[in-house]
């Protein structure tokens, strides 16, 4: 895969210096809580899309999604 720089967001100086102060465990808390987010939304956009899959079938797509496909389901 190709790196554009584009897809490169530099940081603020006063952000940095922000991050910098986040212990270990509130990363992991803040990035636990980012992906929980993420596959709510997934998942509650699907139900409005597809309202006849049951919730095993709206889990697997999540895990498809967030996967970038890696996780195959048939």
């Amino acid at each position: 895969m190709e790196i554009s720089k584009r897809n490169i967001e530099v940081l603020d100086e006063q952000m940095v210096e922000v991050l910098k102060r986040i212990k270990p465990q509130e990363r992991l808390t803040i990035a636990f809580n980012m992906w929980s987010f993420a596959r709510k939304q997934i998942a509650n956009y699907l139900h409005s899309l597809h309202s006849d899959w049951d919730e095993k079938k709206i889990q697997q797509e999540v895990a498809r999604r967030l996967s970038h496909g890696a996780i195959r389901t048939t």
